[in-house]
């Protein structure tokens, strides 16, 4: 990865905690990703959201409902949760959207958290494992 998208990826954890000091926990997931398209662009961010995925089966794309929450910079994918717990099956979700859109970068935020630093994980699809770039992160739970 190049300092560019490490540079994306600092103003989406900033943006993030900064969303959630204001609103909270206990929100809608919308709510949540509309105030974070909304603080990345004023931070000069190119941000989609609901982004279609489609899927290639036998030679043609289907859209097989898939989208994504955020897309920044058409490089860095955002998964918005509002879950007790992040799970497994989440983390997969995210590394599937990361593949079928060839990117390398993604995170998935759970705002249902008392900080906001532990509802961070970064998910890298497709870079050797370092200790200085994990496949994933998980911040300790209090």
């Amino acid at each position: 990865m190049n300092d560019n998208i490490e540079s994306i990826a600092s103003d989406i954890v900033d943006a993030a905690i900064k969303v959630h000091k204001a609103l909270g926990p206990g929100l809608l997931e919308s709510a949540y990703q509309q105030c974070l398209a909304h603080e990345l662009r004023k931070r000069g961010r190119c941000v989609a959201t609901e982004v279609i995925v489609p899927i290639v089966y036998d030679g043609e794309k289907i859209d097989a409902g898939y989208r994504l929450d955020l897309f920044i910079d058409n490089q860095v994918i955002i998964e918005n949760k509002t879950v007790d717990s992040l799970l497994p099956i989440h983390e997969a979700q995210l590394l599937t959207y990361l593949k079928l859109k060839n990117c390398k970068l993604g995170f998935l935020l759970n705002w249902n958290v008392k900080l906001m630093k532990y509802g961070i994980r970064r998910i890298v699809n497709g870079l050797p494992d370092s200790p200085a770039r994990p496949v994933y992160k998980r911040f300790p739970t209090p």
